[in-house]
């Protein structure tokens, strides 16, 4: 959960929040096919939920007030993954910016799988 103040009072943002908004925003650019697990308990609600929930792949945590992202994808085979990789941290950065006012510090995309279209 990401606290923070404003002049109104505390804002609170769930880490279910951050995942659906970045998981959407990675999903929507071009060359990516999916998220990846990013660990057990994605695995565990893949099993439960099935193998399209947004937040999977999606791991955010702070680091001195600042956003730091981290993501798990598939991408499609034959296609620049420099260039995938780009896309998706501008986009990514931009989304995350836009909804919550909150500077993201680092983005870190690890490909953990390449498929054939």
């Amino acid at each position: 959960m990401i606290k923070f103040y404003t002049p109104l009072g505390k804002v609170s943002l769930t880490n279910d929040y951050f995942a659906g908004l970045v998981g959407n925003a990675v999903t929507s650019c071009y060359g990516v096919a999916g998220m990846h697990c990013a660990g057990a308990a994605d695995s565990v609600k893949t099993l439960i939920f099935g193998s399209n929930i947004p937040e999977k792949g999606v791991v955010v945590s702070e680091y001195n007030g600042e956003l730091v992202i981290d993501l798990h994808i598939k991408v499609i085979f034959g296609l620049n993954i420099a260039a995938i990789v780009q896309s998706i941290t501008n986009k990514v950065r931009y989304v995350v910016e836009e909804a919550t006012n909150l500077k993201v510090h680092k983005i870190n995309v690890s490909v953990d799988d390449i498929v054939a279209e």
